[in-house]
């Protein structure tokens, strides 16, 4: 894959162009701002950090012409939103009582002996539940690829290929936050990981969530109450081996040990890794190459700063 960069929020402390220099790219960047919907345009700021060299692929925007354009993608794809989402809120039920479980079990106290056999059990469980929606996830998209066949609707096409040819004239790739759902469905909707071929690519925010291996939700304590990490659904894939909890300081409680043991276990053996203002992550060809301010969440239930061998 070559580099792929993953960074920590840019709103207060933009790091983009200092990760940038430092992959040694001078050209010109494609853009995605599609997680931030109907302000995609709004990439002024965005532009001038980079030098003014970033093109945006308006993939939103590009997505409603396509929407608007063929009527009847835009119902079977409006169908396979409220399938996931039935989905996701199925999962939602299921994965309360068995990470409530894992949760107690994780703090209980008590004879080893007897209490880890169930603490791993119980665990594993959460770890399966979570694959199990993957699985359901995934079976629902290769449905609808395979009935629909997307790319090759001409509305679509055509846009496809404005999009190769924009990337032809670049020499990286930005992905910027937002909401994660929306951006994911979007790169997904116009094959951006086949698309951009060995440039760098780098991804903050939803952005770092969107390129991993899964895309997992989380915040300990939203608005509504106390909540639960739960998967959305599989990632891009650029990067492997890593969960990215970006405005982890914001969203997670780091100090309690029992959260922390669990969200770090139940991923195994990906690592969990905490993005804060900041922070930032090179892959070079799928491996650990660079880091700085990147914490990694422990089984022990400890967080520590991620370090590359």
């Amino acid at each position: 894959m070559g580099i792929v960069v993953l960074l920590g929020p840019q709103r207060f402390t933009p790091t983009l162009g200092e990760a940038v220099a430092r992959a040694g790219v001078e050209g010109r960047l494609a853009s995605v701002t599609a997680g931030w919907q109907e302000r995609e345009a709004e990439d002024l700021e965005l532009h001038e950090h980079l030098g003014e060299r970033t093109v945006n692929l308006m993939l939103y925007a590009r997505a409603e012409d396509v929407f608007e354009k063929d009527a009847e993608l835009f119902r079977a794809h409006r169908e396979r939103q409220e399938k996931l989402r039935t989905l996701q809120a199925l999962y939602r039920r299921r994965l309360a009582a068995t990470r409530d479980a894992a949760r107690r079990l994780v703090e209980a106290q008590g004879d080893e002996a007897l209490l880890a056999p169930e603490r791993e059990d119980a665990i594993r469980a959460l770890s399966r539940l979570d694959a199990h929606h993957l699985r359901r996830v995934a079976a629902i998209d290769a449905e609808f690829e395979k009935r629909w066949r997307p790319e090759g609707r001409p509305v679509l096409r055509r846009h496809v290929r404005a999009i190769e040819r924009q990337l032809e004239k670049v020499a990286g790739l930005a992905i910027a936050g937002g909401h994660v759902a929306i951006l994911l469905n979007r790169l997904r909707l116009f094959g951006i990981a086949s698309r951009v071929g060995g440039r760098p690519v780098f991804a903050w925010s939803a952005g770092a969530m969107a390129v991993c291996e899964r895309v997992v939700l989380f915040h300990d304590n939203p608005p509504q109450g106390e909540g639960a990490p739960e998967v959305l659904q599989a990632g891009l894939g650029l990067v492997g081996g890593v969960v990215a909890l970006p405005h982890a300081k914001r969203r997670l409680a780091l100090d309690d040990r029992g959260r922390v043991t669990l969200l770090a276990r139940r991923f195994e053996p990906d690592a969990a890794l905490a993005f804060d203002d900041g922070s930032w992550l090179l892959f070079r060809d799928g491996r650990r190459e660079a880091v700085s301010g990147v914490q990694q969440l422990l089984g022990a239930g400890e967080v520590a700063a991620l370090e590359v061998a």
